[in-house]
């Protein structure tokens, strides 16, 4: 495969709190190469270190909340840097801290002393976007601000390609604007429309009434996205792994057969 490839464990995240080894043996048995976390589901980090050992999965990152890593980033960088993940990423942000909000010009400071905590611990920062940072603030899409206020080296980009989608822009074209920045790429396909219940579908409940939707995470190669193009440009940008994610599963397939689906896909096509 051009890429390594590994899968955020987010996708299977009922069957990992359940069984974490089992699991991982599952994911490796498919063919993927390394892991994300989302949570240690309820082990420390030396057992989990083990545990990829092990079976054979490189770490290689972890989301972890923003609110963590701005209380402590440096004992909690540490203790994913004892795993042996080689990035961290900020996943998500709640209302009150996105653009648009007064808060996100703190999340912009405090991402700048977290991707210091993190270069102390030998982690790469990396954030992780959705589409409500495809909004402006004074003429600037709050992603591209982002990445402008906090310095390359500091803080470097994990753009979910959905999420890129249903923002509005083209994901080709935002792997290559922000090529040799870009060292982790979240392959994620879909299908649908953009709606009010995406959130709910990510596994955050919404408050709002919720219109139906046709809108559905899939499978890679299952979805709209041109997965193909999508590996062209980010290996233009320079990128090292690619990571699977599903939200949640689709096509009446469990989420260990969605992302079983998703990586056959990506070796069918040589990836």
């Amino acid at each position: 495969m051009a890429f390594p490839v590994a899968l955020q464990l987010y996708s299977v995240r009922n069957e990992a709190e359940q069984d974490l080894k089992g699991t991982l043996e599952a994911v490796k048995s498919m063919g993927y190469e390394g892991v994300e976390f989302a949570g240690l589901y309820g082990h420390s980090p030396e057992q989990v270190k083990s545990l990829c050992e092990q079976i054979g999965l490189v770490p290689i990152s972890a989301h972890v909340p923003y609110a963590e890593l701005a209380a402590d980033p440096d004992r909690v960088l540490s203790r994913y840097a004892s795993i042996g993940c080689r990035f961290v990423a900020v996943p998500y942000l709640g209302e009150a801290d996105r653009p648009g909000q007064d808060g996100f010009f703190t999340v912009i400071e405090n991402v700048k002393t977290i991707g210091e905590s993190a270069r102390k611990a030998g982690v790469r920062l990396l954030y992780h976007n959705h589409d409500f940072e495809f909004v402006k603030v004074d003429g600037t899409y709050g992603l591209d601000l982002l990445y402008e206020k906090v310095p390359a080296d500091r803080l470097e980009t994990e753009l979910d390609v959905c999420w890129v989608a249903v923002g509005g822009e083209d994901p080709c074209a935002y792997l290559r604007k922000y090529a040799g920045r870009a060292p982790v790429v979240h392959l994620k396909d879909y299908f649908g429309e953009k709606s009010e219940n995406m959130y709910e579908l990510i596994g955050i409940e919404s408050k709002a009434p919720v219109r139906p939707s046709n809108f559905q995470f899939r499978p890679l190669g299952s979805g709209l996205q041109d997965i193909p193009a999508i590996l062209d440009a980010a290996k233009d940008a320079g990128a090292q792994w690619v990571v699977v994610e599903q939200d949640s599963p689709s096509m009446g397939l469990t989420p260990l057969e969605c992302a079983k689906k998703s990586i056959d896909y990506l070796r069918q096509i040589g990836n």
